[in-house]
């Protein structure tokens, strides 16, 4: 494995798109809300403009508060076998289980398992974790994108925003340590915990560049035959790991991370060959960044169109319209998760193809 560490600065894109109609969408969001909105926003601890746009997601107040009372119970953990540290996936479960680990397989993910009961040492402190023999998950929807990408041993893949390196990992395994991974992210921190996870988890196909993931087709042109964008977010998916989350992030918020996701999601749709696949993925229920985002970078893009994802595992359709605003019709093919609905965080995917 080889570490080239960049370091760079890239300007903003002046470009409106869907980002002018989020501009003027917030205030239309906050004046939606009413005195029940704002009397469940008070209960639970959120923002009063959240509310009116969980309802306007899933149509009913009764399940906006199903989805609030999901998030205020822990996530489940879940552990990936490194098939690149042990062959045998069952001798690391053998190990965990004679630590006292409970686990129970997770059936559309062939090396993974949720961990049902913790044993006598910490998940991420065990030789077993130590060796690389496995890969700890807050949750288990981070497992979804490297399997909607489906690397082959032949790819050419770009992972933009890679660290600190789950989903990194999870391709190269899927690779068998074969063909090549670029893995990009600019955060110093994180990306040594890229890298600490590349080394312990025994991946060789993988070089790592610490730069902005906007810097990509300059660095590489046009190479890369998939990629995978896990975009920086909010996290309104994740409020079971932050309940902070409930109040720091206001519209403008969402409006700054949505710029910056479609300003990377471009860079990693230039950087692809025709015919390769992009996924792009986010853990956020936001359309804000989700919808919003895809639909802006495929209109400004357009070579690229929306496919629906092959994964074993059902997921809820993308958003076409909200607060009165028509998206594209092809973003029903994206998938989203809630809390309520499938017992994982909230959680965006949207398989994009380049045309030939």
């Amino acid at each position: 494995m080889v570490i080239v560490i960049v370091r760079c600065v890239v300007a903003s894109s002046g470009k409106a798109g869907f980002s002018g109609l989020l501009k003027d969408l917030g205030g239309r969001i906050l004046r939606s809300a009413d005195h029940e909105t704002r009397r469940i926003a008070s209960r639970y601890g959120y923002l009063d403009y959240m509310i009116p746009r969980y309802r306007e997601i899933l149509g009913d107040l009764s399940e906006v508060v199903e989805m609030l009372e999901a998030f205020e119970k822990p996530l489940v953990k879940s552990v990936r076998i490194n098939t690149l540290r042990f062959r045998d996936i069952n001798e690391v479960v053998d190990r965990l289980e004679m630590l006292g680990y409970k686990l129970s397989k997770i059936p559309w993910e062939r090396f993974s398992y949720v961990i049902v009961e913790q044993g006598r040492v910490p998940p991420g402190a065990t030789h077993e974790f130590l060796l690389g023999g496995y890969y700890l998950y807050r949750g288990i929807a981070s497992l979804i994108p490297p399997i909607a990408l489906n690397p082959s041993p032949s790819d050419r893949v770009i992972d933009n925003a890679a660290a600190p390196g789950g989903k990194t990992t999870h391709i190269a395994q899927l690779m068998g340590n074969s063909g090549v991974v670029v893995a990009v992210d600019v955060s110093r921190e994180r990306f040594r915990a890229l890298r600490t996870n590349l080394e312990r988890m025994g991946v060789e196909n993988v070089l790592a560049l610490r730069t902005d993931g906007r810097r990509v087709p300059e660095l590489f042109g046009t190479y890369f035959t998939k990629a995978l964008l896990d975009a920086p977010c909010t996290g309104e998916g994740i409020i079971q790991l932050d309940p902070s989350r409930k109040t720091k992030t206001v519209f403008d918020d969402l409006v700054r991370a949505h710029l910056r996701q479609v300003q990377l999601l471009l860079a990693t749709i230039r950087a692809t060959v025709p015919g390769g696949r992009i996924v792009y993925s986010t853990c956020s229920i936001a359309p804000e960044e989700d919808e919003f985002t895809v639909a802006e970078a495929i209109e400004e893009a357009g070579n690229v169109r929306i496919v629906k994802p092959d994964i074993p595992l059902k997921l809820d359709p993308g958003i076409t319209e909200y607060f009165g605003i028509r998206l594209p019709e092809e973003l029903k093919y994206c998938g989203r998760t809630y809390p309520h609905r499938h017992g994982m965080e909230g959680f965006f995917v949207c398989v994009l193809e380049k045309e030939l």
